[in-house]
């Protein structure tokens, strides 16, 4: 496998994932219930069997995700089930190049109304937002850099022209879930000629259409590129997949 496909790569859980992950499954299976008291932090540091540190940190992110309360002098308890939460997926089913396909596919039809939103609402300012990221993001590309960040940019600024904020804090939640994935299939694509030629014209398409103002064609647009993006993950060469699938925790000779 090629050494720079196993640089993107990123690292394995951490302590803080794990524990994290125990709490929360503790919670979903009713071992832990609503309104219960958690153990202090020593108790689960023993439990655990990692510092305190890293039960803190766990406990925090599952407070950021709104399944755990503190009550002042009282510590900290399971949120009750009427509680507002946080939108989360959880990590461990993103484990499968299936699982990657799935968050490619609630992108296509999310991108899809996106555009065609983009496509009745843009207007110079938009148009003119959109089309510079897009330039930033062929420039990076021309420089031998991946482009991931930029186009993720992209993507948002469609979803700003569609003039609903909600649309753009979604694009950006989902894309923590793909950036990994994203990085590796970058470096397949900057291999084919073809892949980048393909992946430049969808984009474009995209713009032309939503900068036109004709609904339709941004939808089909959108639709084709998501729908296209799936097949170059599924197309990928075998060193790129061994890469997805090392990313993904899972063995070589895996197939999705």
């Amino acid at each position: 496998m090629r050494s720079d496909l196993l640089e993107l790569l990123p690292s394995h859980p951490t302590l803080t994932d794990q524990v994290a992950a125990q709490l929360l499954s503790r919670i979903e299976d009713g071992a832990l219930e609503a309104n219960e008291r958690l153990p202090t932090e020593t108790q689960m540091s023993a439990q655990f069997g990692v510092s305190r540190t890293v039960v803190r940190e766990a406990v925090s992110r599952l407070k950021s995700m709104g399944r755990l309360v503190s009550r002042q002098g009282s510590g900290v308890f399971v949120a009750p089930p009427h509680s507002a939460r946080a939108l989360a997926f959880d990590p461990s089913v993103l484990q499968s190049m299936d699982a990657v396909l799935q968050v490619v596919e609630v992108r296509r039809v999310l991108e899809g109304e996106v555009c065609a939103l983009a496509a009745q609402r843009v207007d110079a300012h938009k148009a003119q937002h959109m089309r510079e990221a897009l330039d930033r993001l062929k420039q990076a590309v021309a420089q031998g850099h991946d482009g991931v960040e930029e186009d993720l940019a992209f993507h948002r600024s469609i979803a700003r022209a569609a003039g609903n904020p909600h649309f753009e804090h979604l694009l950006g939640f989902l894309e923590q879930y793909q950036r990994h994935a994203m990085r590796v299939t970058r470096a397949n694509e900057s291999m084919h000629q073809t892949f980048l030629i393909a992946v430049n014209r969808e984009h474009e398409a995209m713009a032309a259409a939503i900068t036109r103002g004709d609904v339709a064609a941004a939808r089909r647009a959108a639709v084709r590129h998501m729908a296209n993006a799936a097949k170059r993950i599924e197309q990928a060469d075998p060193s790129t997949q061994r890469a997805l699938r090392q990313l993904l925790g899972q063995p070589a000779s895996l197939r999705h």
